[in-house]
């Protein structure tokens, strides 16, 4: 016996239903990723990059002060996009500012080897 379309419509609008339902579903606010943003500007405030790097971490600070300001209107989507942008402009001061700090430690290492080659001659004479 074949059923009708009578009798499966209440299966079908249930499903369709269902489906409607998740489909509206968002994902929850982005706590971990605003949380994890303010770690990194906190890593590179701590790596000096306010000296060696202040355009980059003055635009991860904008950022995340944007996404807390979106989540707080209830805009998760441009909450969770500003966090990850804050994150990265963090990441890329933190790097710009290691990177800084080497080449300073490097130009000194390179001018004691130059100062220790420079006595050698002298002494050699």
């Amino acid at each position: 016996m074949s059923r009708s379309f009578a009798q499966i419509r209440f299966a079908l609008m249930g499903t369709v239903l269902a489906c409607g339902i998740s489909a509206c579903a968002t994902l929850p606010p982005p706590t971990v990723e605003l949380n994890d943003a303010q770690q990194a500007v906190v890593r590179a405030s701590g790596a000096d990059a306010d000296q060696y790097a202040s355009g980059e971490l003055a635009a991860a600070r904008e950022a995340l002060a944007r996404a807390q300001a979106a989540i707080s209107e209830g805009r998760n989507d441009d909450a969770r996009n500003l966090a990850a942008a804050a994150h990265a402009d963090a990441d890329l001061a933190h790097a710009l500012s290691q990177e800084a700090l080497a080449t300073a430690e490097l130009a000194q290492r390179r001018a004691e080897v130059e100062q220790l080659q420079q006595r050698l001659r002298e002494t050699t004479r």
